[in-house]
């Protein structure tokens, strides 16, 4: 199974990148659209400096992507990156499911501790 970092050509661990709960929140926002820096700031108690630096280290982990326009910031989720976490994610969590799955199926209910 390959690391998210194998497939994304971003120099930061998204994982790293999303360990931070505000970071995960502006993950949140952009789900639903691309979205100006200023306007991912007003919907966040913090600076838009901060909300810009959380921005970037999302930007250098392969989590978003920005476009000009005009003199605007434009994010959105940055689709390759975030689908080798999730595939990450999956295959981690997919296996264990998995496994529990076969276990419940090969258990007696009725055979007690």
């Amino acid at each position: 199974m390959p690391s998210p970092r194998a497939t994304s050509a971003a120099s930061g661990d998204p994982f790293e990148a999303l360990g931070d709960p505000r970071r995960r929140e502006i993950l949140h926002l952009l789900s639903n659209g691309r979205m100006p820096v200023n306007e991912i700031a007003a919907a966040l108690p913090i600076s838009r400096p901060a909300v810009s630096r959380h921005l970037r280290l999302l930007k250098d982990a392969g989590l978003v992507e920005e476009h000009a326009q005009g003199t605007r910031r434009i994010y959105q989720l940055q689709d390759e990156g975030v689908r080798a976490v999730q595939d990450y994610l999956e295959g981690v969590w997919g296996t264990a499911a998995a496994r529990f799955r076969l276990l419940a199926e090969n258990s007696d209910p009725s055979a007690g501790p």
